[in-house]
């Protein structure tokens, strides 16, 4: 029964991180959509469908008890923002055919969270993990020097995403009411955008009917990786599910080069090759940790 709950767990965990991994094939159908108006429909349609689920699955209780404190909402709007500004930031580096760099900054979260832990929650890592941050950092440095230009979307991506990781610790909510409160709290600025948008004249939403099926789309294509994901949350160890984790940024990595021909200089292949041997450095350091034996 446990392997086949474990099997069960790794084929939810891979379909998650591929759905996830495939993302700029579905985002790069929006083009000539804004993509802050993408995020606002992401956002109005990613609610509406997950209340949808949590109605299904009977969990409205975590959702009604979070709501019912609204003065412990604080980390729950700080993590609604940074979503938004991830999933903002990600559909313009798909649009603008950035990916490559999209891709570098979800290799670069891992080290981000490690480092943020250090830092902001005082946790010890070992040499390792500290030669691993180190060596994301050069990484970063070596583009801005070489390149002369800062990575920002490679930064934004992994810090939006390495800090909604840390505030989401302090949230006591699952993922799927976790981001369903998120999306919920967006929800008034994401109505009052789209009523100034129809006013303007300026919305897609009707624009041709392609088009508007593809933003009512954006809630399902929000919503199914997540359940995957909680899926394999609940039957892997953490280590297996954060191994399964370098699926999406490798699978964004070869959709960049191999469908969108994006150009990948010596200087930008260096980068990533430096931030690949941290993930390395930092996943061994990790492996070595959980093999030791506990003292009784």
């Amino acid at each position: 029964m446990a392997e086949q709950e474990t099997s069960k767990g790794v084929a939810y965990g891979l379909a998650a991180y591929t759905m996830w991994g495939c993302f700029p094939l579905y985002f790069a159908l929006f083009e000539g959509v804004p993509a802050w108006e993408v995020v606002t429909h992401r956002v109005l349609w990613s609610c509406v469908f997950l209340a949808i689920i949590i109605t299904f699955l009977k969990r409205w209780q975590p959702v009604k008890t979070a709501l019912a404190r609204p003065k412990k909402l604080g980390f729950v709007l700080g993590c609604a923002v940074l979503i938004a500004v991830n999933w903002g930031v990600y559909i313009y580096a798909v649009e603008s055919r950035q990916v490559l760099q999209a891709s570098l900054g979800y290799f670069l979260t891992p080290l981000v969270n490690v480092g943020l832990g250090m830092l902001v929650l005082k946790e010890s890592i070992s040499r390792l993990q500290v030669v691993a941050v180190a060596l994301a950092a050069i990484a970063i440095l070596y583009q801005l020097f070489l390149l002369g230009v800062v990575p920002w979307i490679t930064l934004v991506l992994a810090f939006s995403f390495g800090t909604y990781g840390l505030l989401r610790k302090q949230v006591a909510l699952d993922g799927l009411s976790g981001l369903f409160v998120e999306t919920l709290l967006l929800l008034p600025v994401g109505i009052l955008a789209l009523a100034a948008l129809s006013y303007a004249g300026a919305s897609h939403f009707s624009a041709d009917t392609g088009t508007t099926l593809l933003l009512l789309s954006s809630g399902i294509v929000t919503a199914i990786p997540l359940l995957a994901f909680a899926g394999a949350a609940r039957r892997l160890r953490l280590s297996t599910v954060g191994f399964l984790m370098y699926i999406n940024p490798t699978i964004q990595f070869l959709i960049a080069l191999l469908v969108f021909s994006e150009p990948l200089s010596t200087e930008k292949l260096t980068s990533f090759v430096m931030i690949w041997v941290a993930l390395g450095l930092y996943s061994w350091s990790a492996w070595v940790e959980r093999a030791k034996p506990v003292p009784s």
